[in-house]
C-alpha cells in the first residue's frame, strides 16, 4: 500500500473567507467540496488539496505547522498577502541560503514567504 499525502486541513470560522485569501495568493480554485466546506484543488492533483473545514471556535495560541510559500520576490509576495487582508507578524529570518518572513492569513493562521537564493 503506498502512502500519499493528499491535502492540508485548515479549522476556520469563515472558510470562504479563508479559502478566498488562499486561491487568490496561490492561484488555486474551488474543487467539488463538501456543504460548509471549501477544497482548492481535488484529490490527485499534482500539488495537495487545501481543505478549510468550519469549526465553532477561533483558534487560541500558535499553530504547531504551517505552510511554506516560496516566493520570486519576498517583498512583492509581503504586498500581496496584505492586499489580500493577510498580515505580516513581524518576524523574519535570514539565512545563507534564503529568506523568510512570517506572515499570516485573514483569520491568523501563520504561514511563511520562503525565498530561496540560487
Amino acid at each position: 500500500m503506498a502512502n500519499v499525502w493528499s491535502g492540508v486541513t485548515i479549522d476556520c470560522l469563515d472558510p470562504e473567507r479563508v479559502a478566498r485569501f488562499w486561491s487568490a495568493l496561490l492561484g488555486r480554485e474551488p474543487g467539488p467540496s463538501q456543504e460548509g466546506w471549501v477544497y482548492l484543488g481535488e484529490r490527485g492533483d499534482p500539488q495537495p488539496r487545501l481543505v478549510f473545514q468550519p469549526v465553532p471556535e477561533p483558534q487560541t495560541g500558535k499553530v504547531r505547522i504551517h505552510l511554506d510559500i516560496s516566493v520570486d520576490d519576498i517583498d512583492e509576495a509581503m504586498t500581496a498577502v496584505i492586499n489580500l487582508g493577510g498580515r505580516f507578524t513581524g518576524e523574519r529570518h535570514d539565512y545563507e541560503e534564503g529568506v523568510v518572513v512570517v506572515m499570516a492569513d485573514p483569520e491568523d493562521h501563520e504561514f511563511c514567504l520562503v525565498k530561496y537564493y540560487g
